[in-house]
């Protein structure tokens, strides 16, 4: 279940992850790097997002939805 934006969480965030579970194989690797970089960049708008526990503290895990995609695309 994903998670709502918590600044208190992303302030210990160690770790990012990014899941490409319904994206289509199309993206080349440096696209989903820069993609990935942009979700990471703004997790308030993302769709999907959970924070993991780690031994650290969280782990920021994205699910990269098609609405993140359109949203990024709309904003280039």
């Amino acid at each position: 279940m994903p998670d709502k934006f918590d600044p208190y969480r992303e302030a210990l965030v160690v770790e990012e992850k990014t899941i490409w579970s319904d994206i289509p194989d199309e993206l080349s690797d440096p696209q989903r790097t820069e993609l990935a970089r942009k979700l990471h960049a703004d997790p308030a708008a993302c769709g999907n997002l959970e924070y993991v526990r780690v031994y650290t503290g969280f782990c920021r895990q994205i699910t990269v939805t098609p609405d993140d995609l359109a949203r990024l695309n709309a904003g280039v």
